[in-house]
């Protein structure tokens, strides 16, 4: 039985995208209820301080319920609780009850009409409230019912601007929201893009390598049992390393570990690529003059990944029989070239493994390019080594 590798290093994945909170403000239930009791109970007191042409009565408290009821509707039906509101507290001052906070629930009514957007109605509903105190304050014969005039028509006003700026303020968080939500399933995409790359380069290297060494096997077991342990130990080590990374971002679909391994491939094990192309029968010329301490994790992963998927094109489809790989280092970039003397393209388009390579090297902000050669194929990617890469 063999030991179980150890569990690779959780790391954490890309942080969430913060932002402010929004607040919606008190529940609905607690505007009615807290309106309600302020309207009656505070009518109730000023009724006992001044003398009213009408007591309060079941009508009158029907009346001072009827407004904060109506603001119960504020998310159903807000184009309800103005009109309710107006027809409430204008049939209780013309019965001629007490005065009190009646007005409250129309204050309100006027603000959240207003923040729910309908804009006219709020402003139609301020200037009939703005009016009525016009009215009123005229016909009380007070040589000072202009500047009472004056301030309830400043109020109304206030009230729909307020209003209005609540409801500003609401669109700004949606498009917040809207933006962040954008910017989230963008990222759930490069994460799911960046998943297909791996597990694409991953199987298809090794599925690759490992045909290739059982058909060497396969010739050379009979004639030559020295060389089929060497093959066969290849294709153990190769289905073990490869199903150790597909078990790696197959659990991230799960969401049990993080994306990326704990170990990334590095262009130290470059070498161990040009070995294993060699044992298929390719002749491979490594050329490494990259100061590999000077290039970044993420760089030297995709120059890895790009120089393992070209190798495996040219074991499978160009019908090479020699590749070259240089890796090249000035003071900003990292250059990758592979060449090799096969068929080239033949006027097919890029499959899936091409299209990956550009993308690792874009993502990186590098370039990508294929050259024909005569005979073969050029693949060369050039990486800036400053980049931080977009890998999570």
């Amino acid at each position: 039985m063999q030991p179980r590798s150890p569990e690779p290093t959780r790391r954490p994945g890309p942080p969430p995208i913060a932002g402010p909170r929004r607040f919606a403000g008190p529940p609905t239930s607690f505007i009615v209820i807290t309106v309600a009791v302020v309207q009656v109970v505070g009518t109730l007191f000023s009724a006992g301080h001044q003398d009213a042409p009408r007591p309060l009565d079941g009508l009158a408290i029907l009346l001072l319920l009827a407004g904060p009821a109506g603001l119960a509707l504020r998310k159903r039906a807000p184009q309800v609780m103005l009109p309710l509101a107006l027809v409430a507290t204008g049939a209780y001052l013309v019965l001629g009850y007490a005065w009190g906070p009646i007005v409250l629930s129309l204050a309100l009514a006027i603000v959240l009409t207003a923040a729910a957007g309908l804009r006219w109605q709020a402003w139609a509903g301020a200037a009939i409230a703005a009016a009525a105190v016009i009215a009123g304050s005229a016909m009380t014969g007070d040589e000072n019912w202009a500047v009472r005039a004056s301030a309830g028509v400043a109020w109304a006003v206030i009230l729909v601007l307020l209003g209005q700026g609540f409801r500003r303020r609401s669109e700004r968080f949606a498009e917040y929201r809207r933006r962040r939500e954008e910017a989230q399933k963008a990222e759930r995409d490069e994460y799911r893009l960046t998943l297909a790359r791996d597990i694409h380069d991953v199987v298809a290297h090794s599925l690759s390598m490992i045909n290739v060494q059982a058909s060497v096997a396969l010739h050379v077991g009979a004639d030559d049992p020295e060389k089929l342990r060497p093959a066969l130990e290849a294709i153990k080590a190769a289905s073990k390393e490869s199903l150790t990374e597909v078990r790696q971002l197959l659990g991230v679909l799960r969401e049990d570990v993080p994306l990326a391994p704990a170990a990334r491939p590095t262009l130290a094990r470059v070498p161990e690529l040009v070995r294993n192309a060699q044992v298929g029968g390719l002749r491979v010329t490594l050329e490494d003059n990259a100061d590999h301490p000077g290039v970044g994790p993420a760089q030297q992963e995709a120059a890895y990944r790009i120089i393992q998927e070209a190798l495996t094109n040219v074991g499978r489809h160009s019908g090479a029989r020699s590749a070259v790989v240089r890796i090249a280092q000035t003071d900003r970039e990292l250059e990758v070239t592979i060449d090799d003397d096969g068929a080239g393209m033949g006027g097919a388009l890029p499959g899936n493994g091409l299209t990956g390579m550009r993308e690792r090297a874009v993502a990186l902000g590098g370039s990508f390019t294929l050259h024909s050669l005569e005979p073969g194929l050029r693949v060369q990617a050039t990486l800036p080594t400053h980049h931080e890469g977009t890998r999570p």
